[in-house]
């Protein structure tokens, strides 16, 4: 909790001491958003509570941090409920569950109810539609009926979408919906660039690559048909390596996604890469996703510092050659290689300033393979939107997630933001599957 500034305090005389006992009182309710306990259906509490020091997160003025709940298993995506109850997916059953549910009863906004349940298997994808919960485990869509009042559904399982293929990498099912009853999934390629010889030295592409049949795009099914099967013909975008973030936005009535780019540039063709261009290259593309879209993968990849899309190694490039590269869609902003994004939000609430309203927010997991560079990511950007386009650069939003200055392998960060929502009263949840926490990240005004 933020007190006020002891300069503050120090003017005040004695004779006022009535009166500022009430306007103390006043104001460190309303910044640390003390209220009137909700009920056990866990309604929304309407303002904002602060860890101390925000947990060690970096943020902007005027943000504070909460620790909804910690040591959860590697909790993944998110959503949240109208009565505030929050719902993670979890990579690895964790205490017999694959989806964890959290709610507040007493207005503080750390949970004090946990409950885990689908005991079967683990996942990323989750979404709340229409009276179900929906989950995404790395081979089906499931769902579960849910009234309004229950925090853990008691409908039975039913199977929305079947038969995705089981892969070895890039295997999770993130999923969103639209408002007309399309359901948005993800089928990343189990592949970095569709060599002859997987990620082999040298190695060619395979031309046409064989996997986008199945792989390497975003599929449209219905959001509501029972035992629906994965086909090809159900591709609704192409060339898209692994969108483990995904979203529609309702705003802009369009599917936007982040890619994790392809690695191993230096690996796989020393002659026509150095290690620090190994380290950036390719960008992270985030795209803004139509009917029938082709961004290019295995083919090609977006460079960021030349901006432009480039022929990959394996299909004859060499780091300049565009090729064929200029018939595949561009990305409408590019971020450094190896950040990870992981979830995408546009944030849709009223509590944060004007600024964010309708910009979209990323969740990066952080690299692995950025050496001899210190390792990046590990944080959340934040980019401003005019309409469906960007109308500015990202800036970092919160950082300090890894706990280290500097860091050089990804299994010492402390967290790796994975997942994000926003709450009914306009806080933005954060979930990261390295430390299992949950975060409440709320706007509280900016000191004078």
């Amino acid at each position: 909790m933020r007190s006020p500034p002891p300069s503050r305090i120090a003017h005040w005389r004695v004779t006022g001491r009535s009166l500022f006992v009430v306007l103390l009182a006043s104001a460190f309710l309303v910044a640390c958003g003390t209220q009137n306990d909700p009920d056990e259906s866990g309604d929304a509490p309407t303002a904002s509570v602060c860890d101390p020091d925000d947990d060690g997160l970096s943020l902007p003025e005027g943000f504070c941090a909460t620790v909804v709940a910690d040591s959860l298993g590697p909790t993944r995506h998110l959503t949240v409920a109208d009565n505030g109850d929050v719902y993670a997916a979890v990579r690895e059953v964790t205490n017999g569950g694959g989806v964890v549910a959290l709610r507040d009863t007493n207005g503080d906004y750390k949970a004090d109810r946990t409950e885990y349940f689908i005991g079967s298997t683990g996942g990323t994808g989750i979404g709340l539609h229409n009276g179900y919960l929906y989950f995404g485990p790395d081979t089906a869509i499931w769902r579960y009926k849910k009234a309004a009042d229950e925090l853990v559904p008691s409908g039975d399982k039913e199977v929305i979408v079947t038969d995705f293929p089981e892969q070895d990498q890039h295997a999770v099912k993130p999923f969103d919906f639209d408002r007309n009853g399309h359901l948005y999934v993800n089928v990343g390629a189990p592949s970095n660039a569709c060599m002859e010889e997987t990620r082999t030295k040298g190695s060619p592409g395979q031309d046409p690559c064989p996997l986008l049949e199945q792989y390497a795009g975003i599929w449209q099914y219905s959001a509501t048909d029972t035992g629906q099967t994965h086909s090809p013909d159900a591709r609704y975008a192409s060339g898209i390596r692994n969108a483990v973030a995904l979203t529609w936005n309702d705003a802009q009535d369009n599917l936007y996604a982040a890619q994790h780019g392809r690695d191993q540039l230096k690996s796989f063709f020393p002659d026509l890469y150095s290690q620090e261009e190994s380290a950036e290259l390719p960008a992270e593309e985030f795209f803004k996703v139509d009917d029938g879209d082709d961004f290019g993968w295995p083919y090609c990849y977006y460079d960021w510092m030349k901006e432009t899309k480039v022929l990959g190694p394996e299909y004859g490039g060499d780091g300049e050659t565009v090729g064929r590269c200029d018939q595949f869609e561009d990305p409408i902003q590019a971020f450094p290689g190896h950040w990870g994004p992981n979830d995408v939000l546009f944030y849709n609430g009223d509590q944060f300033p004007e600024k964010y309203q309708g910009g979209a927010f990323v969740a990066w997991h952080g690299s692995w393979n950025r050496a001899p560079l210190p390792q990046e990511g590990y944080k959340l950007t934040f980019t401003p939107f005019n309409g469906s386009t960007p109308s500015g650069d990202y800036e970092t939003f919160a950082d300090g997630f890894t706990g280290v200055d500097t860091l050089r392998s990804p299994g010492n960060a402390d967290h790796r933001p994975t997942g994000l929502a926003v709450g009914p009263d306009g806080g933005l949840f954060v979930a990261d599957d390295e430390g299992g926490t949950i975060w409440r990240i709320a706007y509280v005004g900016e000191e004078n």
